[in-house]
């Protein structure tokens, strides 16, 4: 993926180029919104996307980076490359350690979210059942009177295991853009909307 300044992670203008047409994420099964890994999700790329989104938009809530971890621990085929290994842990380790709250689970008055707008399928081998998948939203940190928001991107390789999707052993694929979400360099990187 192309490569971009730290402050094109932040709010600016949005573009009116246009992104080719908007990714379709399917839904879990019935109750399994925030399982790991959601069963019901389809044996397609966008499938795939879903399980990441799913793992991004729950495992950040909270901004926790142990939360992070488990959540990518119990989604990660046996051999998966380790959390560390992402951009997001990385980013919320560094936002607690910043902040002064590296070993507090959950200090009072912080809020952090996490929700995808875009996605990217980077390729598939395997008739399918290997996906490299990116996903792309805004992540929103609140603490003591404080807001930041920037764009946030993870890319990671997926495996079709039985009837779920998991984090595949393998090599880590690259870092996603970090991009706002919408910017003309979200287009340029190749990100596409996502509709749910």
């Amino acid at each position: 993926m192309p490569w971009f300044p730290i402050d094109a992670a932040e709010p600016t203008t949005l573009s009116t180029e246009a992104t080719g047409l908007p990714l379709r994420l399917p839904a879990a099964a019935a109750g399994q919104i925030d399982s790991l890994p959601a069963e019901g999700l389809p044996p397609t790329p966008e499938g795939a996307l879903a399980q990441l989104v799913i793992l991004n938009e729950n495992g950040t809530r909270g901004g926790d980076p142990a939360q992070y971890q488990r959540s990518y621990s119990t989604l990660s085929a046996p051999g998966g490359p380790g959390v560390e290994t992402t951009g997001i842990y990385t980013l919320l380790a560094k936002f607690r350690e910043s902040a002064g709250l590296a070993n507090e689970a959950n200090p009072p008055g912080l809020s952090v979210t996490y929700e995808v707008t875009h996605g990217l399928i980077k390729g598939t081998v395997d008739q399918g059942r290997y996906v490299v998948a990116c996903v792309l939203g805004q992540m929103a940190f609140a603490y003591q009177g404080r807001t930041i928001v920037l764009g946030v991107g993870d890319c990671q390789a997926l495996r079709r295991t039985g009837e779920v999707w998991r984090i595949s052993p393998g090599p880590v694929p690259a870092y996603a853009s970090n991009t706002w979400p919408g910017s003309a360099d979200c287009v340029r990187a190749g990100y596409q909307a996502v509709i749910r």
